[in-house]
């Protein structure tokens, strides 16, 4: 009695997932053409061909040895795997074997419950009364398990859990969490280092929530890197030149006391001395990785390079993540540390500035990373639309500036209207992201979207 058994999948409830038996006497086709006989839907699984790969015994052999079943592709779009590698025309099926249909497509497991009696996909014997039928006909393969029995696998869990472990379970995340909280044991009593390491805990758990969101794969050592050149450039003489011509040739002074000047004179320096400078300071390392990429061989510069939105979202929150830790724990937290120690002791400091470091790199999903995103998501729009790539950066810098300056002088009238335009600028990213994840050329091999929800 052999049948496929789906695995679970990313915004698929589990009634949905199919659960089917193999004809013994029929091929059994999967696709989203309602003729196939599994059907997949087409709001779904928009990568599955609609005749996609065909399920059959391989009559030679099973006069020999027994029922064989072989897997065909039907010259599908997007390929059909097993356990990982693509097939060319037909391979027969082991139990156990893994059958997705497209690169990280809607996966099957091939299995076959020997001590049932065999059954067919048109006519199953299926006790009504105890074995519900699906809409096309076949028993569920969960109705008919042994609900005595026990495996070594339900007893141990882990030792079937494969790679779905790292890819279903946040594995790698699950690491990284225990390796910085080691970290933090050890660094008790010693306030900067453990400063550092709650504010690179806490960015990169922000910054892990954005790369989900965008869905595409980027080398972590490229989105470090990005990070790490834009530390650097705050750290030269290049800010330096930034600082002289945004807040000094240009009206962008905002060393001035905001109760003075009126807000909308202050709103206009923080355009220019915070938002036009640090802007444009952020999209640096993007622009850099651009160049860098158009002049490398292929696959490398695909995999480096910025070649659409995604690219520029992923490399501009990267960046942003090097800014909001360096201006933290570089400036705000040794300053008002200093500022709260002197009044109320070094210890009552040093909490005031965890205080501090907390809401600040947190907030930079609302703040920098979505500024810096939104206009990467413009630098990776340039890329696609060439003809009207001027436009296009000139649009995303003067937007990303404005909500940037917006949130600089906000603060100063009411919380709440800070609490608004942080909530706004997290709208413009999270709709570049999914407007991003629309453009994108290489949508069908995109983990966020390959399998849609309703």
């Amino acid at each position: 009695m052999a049948f496929l058994r789906q695995l679970s999948t990313r915004g698929v409830y589990e009634e949905k997932l199919i659960k089917e038996y193999l004809s013994e006497t029929e091929e059994v086709v999967l696709g989203r053409d309602p003729r196939c006989q599994i059907v997949l839907e087409t709001k779904l699984y928009r990568t599955v061909s609609r005749r996609h790969a065909m399920i059959r015994i391989q009559t030679k052999q099973a006069k020999t040895t027994g029922l064989v079943w072989e897997i065909c592709d039907l010259n599908s779009s997007n390929g059909t795997y097993i356990n990982g590698r693509r097939i060319q025309g037909s391979q027969i099926l082991q139990v156990g074997d893994r059958i997705s249909l497209g690169y990280k497509g809607p996966e099957f497991i091939f299995d076959n419950l020997s001590h049932q009696k065999s059954t067919s996909l048109v006519s199953p014997p299926v006790n009504p009364t105890s074995h519900p039928v699906n809409s096309v006909g076949s028993a569920k393969v969960e109705d008919v398990e042994d609900t005595d029995s026990i495996t070594l696998t339900q007893l141990f869990p882990i030792a079937s859990t494969g790679k779905q472990l790292a890819k279903k379970a946040y594995l790698y995340p699950g690491i990284i969490t225990v390796f910085f909280v080691i970290l933090m044991f050890l660094t008790v009593g010693k306030a900067i280092a453990f400063n550092f390491l709650l504010a690179a805990y806490i960015a990169s758990a922000a910054y892990y929530f954005v790369y989900q969101l965008c869905g595409k794969q980027k080398p972590w050592w490229v989105l470090f890197g990005a990070s790490l050149t834009t530390v650097l450039i705050l750290l030269s003489p290049i800010l330096t030149l930034f600082i002289g011509v945004f807040r000094f040739i240009l009206p962008g002074d905002i060393s001035v006391n905001p109760q003075q000047v009126g807000f909308l004179d202050f709103l206009i320096r923080m355009f220019f001395g915070a938002g036009l400078m640090e802007e444009l300071l952020k999209a640096l390392p993007v622009f850099l990785v651009l160049f860098i990429g158009r002049n490398l061989p292929y696959p490398w510069r695909n995999k480096i390079g910025v070649w659409e939105p995604l690219d520029g979202i992923l490399l501009g929150t990267a960046s942003a993540v090097g800014f909001t830790l360096l201006e933290t724990l570089g400036q705000y937290v040794p300053s008002i540390v200093d500022s709260a120690s002197l009044q109320l002791g070094v210890d009552a400091g040093q909490l005031v500035g965890l205080q501090l470091l907390i809401p600040r790199i947190l907030g930079s999903v609302a703040g920098h990373m979505a500024y810096s995103g939104y206009f990467g998501y413009f630098i990776g729009l340039s890329v696609l639309k060439r003809r009207n790539s001027w436009l296009i950066l000139g649009v995303g810098y003067f937007t990303a500036s404005i909500l940037h300056a917006l949130w600089n002088a906000s603060g100063v009238l009411n919380i709440f209207l800070l609490a608004f335009v942080g909530v706004i600028s997290y709208a413009f990213l999270g709709a570049a992201i999914l407007k991003a994840r629309v453009l994108s050329p290489t949508r069908n091999e995109n983990f966020a979207t390959q399998v849609l929800t309703k």
